[in-house]
């Protein structure tokens, strides 16, 4: 949830936050002060989070490897359809010695995160040009040596649908679409009519939009985000997308009044300035007579 928080809502007003604030924010959705404080901590040891006080107060901000992985996330979380294809393959091979098989574990979660799929032993692929965070996961855990990178075509015997279906389960990860369009498309009706007629708090809407995108975020674990001539005629990814983004639009402007209402982060960022961040904000650019 603090991802969530710092990725749709702190990283666009000066990526840092009071941790009064933070926690107030929080108890919106059941946490306590000490469950919060005990997960920045955690963050803060695994290379997340930083911190820094002001007089009797503690700021916390994302580090430059959260940034990263913001960016990366809000990428995919934000787009409205699934990209072209260039018709390249990227295959990622490594060989990590036995003393540092610790990091194999890391490693592959990373890949899978990222949208790598698993074609043979230590050998993944992916038809996304992913060089970028090739090069970051390297960096971060120091394994230069041990990666080969290359991008090829595909000269095999077999489809490619067959290539794809043993890398990704594509009907679960369907059939998980479907239940978030079956939950949500109903929810999105109700709650549109009730802002409309002023029948919904600020943070109600706060609650409703952190929780959307909570959820529909869990869709970075699963989904390769593949290129369109690579998914099945019945995908309903791009569908999920259309219903997250118009919902996402009519919650927007009732649940960002509520977090400027609670928000510090100890700066000298006016509310113009923090208007003027947010509503670069993907979703935000796409229609601002939305907001």
């Amino acid at each position: 949830m603090i991802f969530t928080l710092y990725g749709d809502y702190i990283r666009h007003y000066g990526n840092v936050i009071w941790i009064g604030s933070l926690i107030r924010f929080l108890q919106e959705f059941g946490h306590n002060e000490q469950s919060v404080r005990a997960a920045v901590s955690r963050m803060g040891k695994q290379g997340w989070l930083e911190s820094e006080k002001k007089g009797n107060k503690s700021y916390y901000f994302l580090t430059e490897q959260g940034r990263k992985r913001m960016d990366e996330a809000a990428e995919r979380i934000y787009k409205l359809e699934s990209p072209s294809w260039d018709g390249n393959w990227r295959l990622l091979v490594y060989s990590i010695p036995e003393e540092k098989r610790h990091l194999r574990d890391e490693l592959r979660k990373e890949l899978v995160w990222s949208g790598f799929g698993l074609l043979a032993n230590s050998c993944w692929i992916t038809p996304n040009p992913l060089e970028k965070q090739v090069e970051n996961l390297i960096d971060k855990y120091d394994i230069g040596p041990y990666v080969h990178y290359f991008q090829a075509d595909y000269k095999g015997k077999k489809e490619q649908q067959e290539l794809i279906e043993k890398c990704w389960d594509l009907e679960e990860i369907n059939e998980k679409y479907s239940q978030f369009i079956e939950k949500y498309s109903q929810k999105y009706i109700i709650d549109k009519n009730k802002i409309e007629k002023g029948e919904m708090s600020d943070g109600k809407c706060f609650v409703e939009r952190t929780m959307l995108i909570h959820q529909y975020r869990k869709f970075l674990f699963i989904d390769p985000s593949l290129p369109h001539e690579l998914l099945p005629e019945q995908w309903l990814g791009d569908s999920a997308a259309a219903l997250f983004s118009d919902y996402y639009r009519t919650l927007a402007e009732p649940a960002t009044r509520f977090f400027e209402s609670i928000f510090e982060n100890g700066n000298s960022l006016t509310e113009k300035d923090m208007q003027h961040d947010f509503l670069r904000h993907p979703l935000m650019s796409e229609n601002k007579t939305n907001v």
